[in-house]
């Protein structure tokens, strides 16, 4: 037996997202096909999953992190479907897809989305895309059609040039977080942009056993710096899906019916937290999975907390992963657009958790923009500068200073 060491949480949402599908624990939907699920694909779901969040938590090391891995897998595979040639390999490598047949990979997305749709009427689980294409491109019929019949996407010519596009943008998103994300695009579309996929998911669901309120009290939590923070500690005691391995403990807390539930992952006494994240892969994930059983005297306790991750760029960590070419004027894109590439992947996801249940969200933003416009020259000086007042004839300077702050 592991002794408690430090309060050092990695929150795993399932929502049935990663890999419940995949592991056969949950019932078919009458309205989904699970048969025709292909394996491989929701392997590779999972595998990227833990990618990123390895390669994101590699940037944030001393910071909380918190993604929606779904989320990013939907919009890349969106954008995925015009990807041809060596960018297409290199998608394929980063999102796991290497060896799937593109048909099948479709079709597995098809199900998985009616599945998720009615996966439990205990839970709130809402998934939407959609590309918003600038009014006047001609992007290839195929590209759009194949997005609207198997990832539901809604399709929209807008304007980028008004002043109230971004907004109109963020509203959508607004409406499918249930508000919890309104501002994934700031300030005006820039003018060699021609398109957005876009990616939003929201979860809203309670405890299959709830905490009690009154069990709650003030407890300390020792923060990665060593920091003693002050947090509200939920608790209960009883029946409880408990497991443990050589480097972790692991409780699992179901909501709604237990179609969904979260995997609340505390590393070893000796175990630091970065290195065991290093630790997670599939394999691991499914290790914790299959050492949880149901305990009958376990004594919970979880933080009720907060957190808000992003708006997180996802470009480098994607690259790293193999696509590096889809962010560069190399890109083969047709199945879009001829001349066209990746700009930016944007990730922005929140998560509440109380004694009642969690409530979520996350969305992803693909920017696909024009290969042959240059980017505009910027000079913003918003980080300490040097500035000088001289005499031009003469070139004298007369004074030079350095700005550190704004006084």
């Amino acid at each position: 037996m592991l002794k408690w060491g430090r309060v050092a949480l990695v929150v795993l949402l399932s929502l049935a997202v990663l890999t419940g599908c995949a592991a056969g624990l949950v019932p078919m939907s009458p309205q989904a096909d699970l048969s025709k699920l292909d394996r491989a694909v929701l392997e590779g779901n999972t595998e990227f999953a833990f990618d990123l969040f390895r390669e994101v938590n590699r940037e944030d090391r001393e910071k909380n992190v918190f993604i929606s891995p779904l989320s990013v897998s939907l919009a890349l595979t969106m954008t995925y479907q015009g990807a041809r040639g060596t960018t297409q390999a290199g998608m394929a490598e980063a999102l796991n897809y290497q060896g799937v047949d593109l048909e099948a990979l479709n079709e597995t997305y098809r199900q998985l989305l009616t599945y998720l749709a009615g996966v439990d009427k205990d839970i709130e689980l809402r998934i939407g895309n959609s590309i918003w294409v600038r009014e006047g491109e001609d992007i290839q019929p195929a590209f759009l059609e194949v997005n609207k019949n198997v990832f539901r996407a809604e399709v929209a010519e807008l304007d980028f040039s008004r002043p109230e596009a971004a907004a109109t943008i963020n509203g959508w998103i607004a409406k499918v977080t249930a508000g919890k994300i309104d501002k994934m695009l700031e300030g005006e579309i820039p003018p060699h942009v021609i398109m957005y996929l876009i990616n939003a998911i929201y979860f809203r669901g309670q405890w299959a056993e709830q905490f009690d309120p009154r069990n709650t009290f003030p407890a300390e939590f020792r923060a990665g710096t060593g920091l003693k923070q002050q947090v509200q500690m939920m608790s209960k005691f009883g029946r409880a899906e408990y497991g443990e391995g050589e480097d972790y403990r692991v409780v699992k807390l179901p909501y709604g019916k237990g179609k969904t539930a979260m995997y609340v992952v505390l590393p070893g006494d000796d175990v630091e937290i970065n290195a065991f994240i290093e630790s997670l892969d599939r394999a691991k994930w499914e290790e914790i999975r299959q050492s949880t059983s149901t305990q009958r005297d376990v004594v919970v306790q979880l933080p009720r907390f907060k957190m808000e991750y992003g708006v997180k760029l996802l470009n480098d960590s994607l690259a790293k992963l193999g696509m590096a070419e889809a962010f560069t004027d190399r890109a083969d894109f047709s199945g879009i657009r001829d001349d066209v590439y990746i700009s930016r992947v944007m990730h922005k996801a929140v998560i509440e958790v109380n004694e009642e249940g969690s409530e979520a969200a996350g969305t992803t933003v693909v920017e696909v923009v024009e290969t042959a416009a240059l980017e505009p020259l910027r000079f913003i000086a918003d980080r300490p500068f040097v500035f000088l007042i001289a005499e031009e004839e003469t070139g004298s300077i007369l004074f030079m200073g350095k700005m550190w702050e704004v006084e």
